[in-house]
């Protein structure tokens, strides 16, 4: 074959798909990413003091063969390995997670009202229609009080009545509430569930670093700050706004495929349609760097509680010390926090800084007193954060994937397939890697196809 192949989008699936490209020894392709930098959601930032800030957080931890090679490859020995500990953070608790696993470092009365809702929701066995309908019939109303319902609406920012939950399995641990007994009665936490027990981070410049690692590769076929603009399906014509014109045989698309199909010229009413109604959230990344040592060994946290605005804290220090100044971690920390927004939760920018700090002592993470150590703060506007399984979303995607797929383009990744069940790091590279399999080798695209190995490769991490 030597069709011509043009890759939209320099992110985990687009570098993925040049990277195999590239490995198979295949000539004709080019690679298009509207910023100047590749990494998309994956891409890291150093700000004027010296720390280095992520796109939300982002861990290592994969079962892909494939995809744990190209990081030995890629990293060799350069970087860092940990246990994770991750806790949820109540106004008056700390319990380890997955929550449902950990009830017995709540109250005595709280443990049996989870203990009892649980077993009314396990006894009264019907088919939920909802996300909010699973949570309650899988966990019962007092452990979705405490914590599933609120969490869900802050990451989520979405009434989740209106979503799917055909994607959540795999993505949240199971309950057995034999074990739930056993760990009150043992007084033991029950905190090995998911992946990434153990994950990887690169020693220098955050996720983004590993991601950076593909451009000598594929230096000679990439082309920076290049923007589509419309897609013409007749002549297979991709038109860009600096004005240059790319003829191709194939189209990888891995950008955000609302927006995608809106480029078409002439797409069919129901296609569009059918994009439109596609939804996402969007988060701010607040970066708090501190002069001063961190304190904690965790990972990360997750919040619940409806005053603090941000639904997960990474202690981004404690992940590499070349994540602070002059890689001093006796001198520095850094914090980055997560708060969702979107149609239905309004976030106001222009304080969410401020609001940030307050929830962080709030909280007790930070007290009063260390406002003062504060040398940094930095905020990442991400207006495209997480794919929302919105109860319309399949039927939208049987639509327009294969009519994509009729006009010879493939549409993949994140945002580009659009579930949020296999958009990880390592499920958005192998969708790149299994698509080009696909359409030189004839292979079967696991990933996208969502076998049972690829969803079992779960995000712990967004905790759904």
């Amino acid at each position: 074959m030597n069709k011509r192949i043009i890759i939209i989008g320099a992110g985990p699936t687009g570098l993925g798909a040049a990277y195999r490209l590239q490995q198979i020894g295949y000539k004709n392709w080019v690679i298009y990413e509207k910023n100047d930098y590749v990494g998309g959601l994956a891409a890291s930032f150093k700000d004027d003091r010296g720390f280095t800030w992520d796109i939300g957080g982002h861990v290592i931890f994969s079962n892909y063969a494939y995809f744990n090679q190209l990081v030995n490859t890629f990293l060799e020995n350069d970087y860092l390995e940990h246990n994770r500990e991750s806790w949820i953070r109540f106004s008056d608790a700390w319990v380890p997670y997955p929550f449902q696993n950990n009830i017995r470092y709540l109250r005595k009365e709280q443990i049996i009202e989870c203990i009892m809702g649980l077993i009314e929701a396990q006894a009264a066995v019907r088919k939920p229609a909802n996300f909010e309908e699973w949570i309650l019939c899988n966990f019962g109303k007092a452990i979705a009080d405490y914590f599933m319902l609120p969490y869900n609406r802050k990451i989520w920012a979405w009434p989740l009545d209106l979503m799917d939950n055909n994607w959540v399995e795999h993505r949240v641990s199971p309950v057995n509430i034999r074990q739930i007994l056993k760990t009150v009665i043992s007084d033991k936490a029950d905190t090995n569930w998911g992946p990434n027990v153990k994950f990887r981070f690169p020693r220098s410049g955050g996720t983004g670093g590993l991601f950076k690692k593909f451009q000598p590769y594929i230096c000679d076929k990439l082309v920076l700050q290049e923007k589509l603009n419309r897609v013409n399906l007749k002549e297979k014509l991709a038109y860009f706004t600096s004005g240059r014109t790319e003829n191709y045989d194939i189209l990888v698309n891995s950008s955000a495929l609302d927006s995608f199909v809106s480029k078409i010229e002439d797409v069919p009413e129901v296609i569009r349609k059918a994009g439109d109604s596609l939804a996402s959230n969007s988060i701010y990344v607040t970066g708090i760097g501190l002069k001063q040592k961190l304190a904690s060994p965790k990972s990360w946290i997750y919040s619940p509680d409806a005053d603090c605005p941000f639904y997960r804290v990474t202690y981004f220090s404690g992940y590499s010390p070349h994540n602070v100044p002059f890689a001093d971690t006796q001198t520095y920390c850094s914090y980055m926090c997560e708060t969702a927004f979107s149609k239905f939760r309004n976030i106001d920018k222009k304080t969410i800084i401020e609001q940030t700090i307050a929830g962080l002592i709030k909280l007790g993470i930070l007290n009063e007193a260390d406002r003062k150590s504060i040398v940094s703060t930095y905020l990442i506007d991400v207006p495209k954060a997480y794919p929302i399984p919105t109860s319309g979303r399949d039927e939208a995607l049987s639509l327009i994937q294969p009519f994509l797929h009729n006009n010879g383009i493939f549409s993949r990744g994140r945002f580009g397939a659009w579930r949020y069940e296999i958009g990880n790091m390592d499920h958005s590279v192998m969708q790149g890697v299994e698509l080009i399999d696909h359409l030189l080798q004839n292979k079967d695209e696991k990933t996208f196809l969502k076998d049972e190995q690829s969803t079992k490769n779960c995000c712990g991490y967004c905790y759904a």
